[in-house]
């Protein structure tokens, strides 16, 4: 069966028609103070009602062999997330999608008049031409791509980039912006990165 097929068994956080809510997805291992500065810009930046951080079963371009389960990531995430307008949920894995694409076509459908835009950072953006059916995922929504240390010049002459220079647009107007459109936030920037965290646990686990 396909995700979006059984779309009728997923619990969604709360939408309403007209709603702009941005779609934070990642496996959050562990969730950290960046990702919480990357919500919180596009939040602001962007005129977003909501912020969804999105924990999903694992990345399938990465190895998730010793990947906590949703659930302890969904509860790490809660903890971080603290904020009234961010919603932590783990729709993903009821929705049985592993692929980005797949998830913005159950949610396109079954909420067709919110206005959704998915949250990245300037990594993947530069990355986005790996991603599953990458180009009907900028058919699909409007992308906010938040700047990282050491990627923004990969970012901006990306495959993606190249491929959409016409449809960038302010960060004011994103959220309003039928796709494709896209925008690139820059500011304040952290260095923080999930691999790193996770290599100084394991490095600290085999010291003792």
């Amino acid at each position: 069966m396909e995700p979006a097929e059984r779309g009728g068994l997923i619990r969604l956080p709360p939408t309403a028609a007209g709603l702009r809510i941005g779609l934070y997805g990642g496996s959050f291992d562990p969730p950290h103070a960046g990702h919480r500065h990357v919500a919180m810009a596009a939040l602001r930046r962007l005129g977003l009602d909501r912020v969804w951080w999105i924990v999903g079963p694992g990345n399938p371009l990465k190895d998730t062999t010793r990947l906590p389960t949703v659930a302890e990531r969904l509860a790490a995430t809660r903890s971080l997330a603290g904020h009234p307008r961010m919603v932590v949920t783990g729709f993903e894995a009821e929705l049985g999608a592993r692929y980005t694409v797949d998830t913005l076509r159950f949610l396109t459908r079954r909420c067709p008049r919110v206005r959704f835009v998915y949250i990245l950072g300037a990594d993947s953006f530069a990355n986005l031409h790996r991603w599953r059916a990458w180009r009907e995922i900028t058919s699909l929504v409007p992308l906010a791509v938040v700047d990282r240390p050491g990627w923004t010049l990969r970012a901006l002459r990306s495959p993606a980039a190249r491929t959409l220079p016409l449809f960038r647009v302010p960060p004011q107007t994103l959220a309003g912006s039928g796709p494709p459109a896209w925008t690139f936030l820059t500011g304040p920037r952290s260095n923080l990165s999930s691999t790193a965290l996770r290599d100084k646990l394991l490095k600290t686990l085999d010291r003792r």
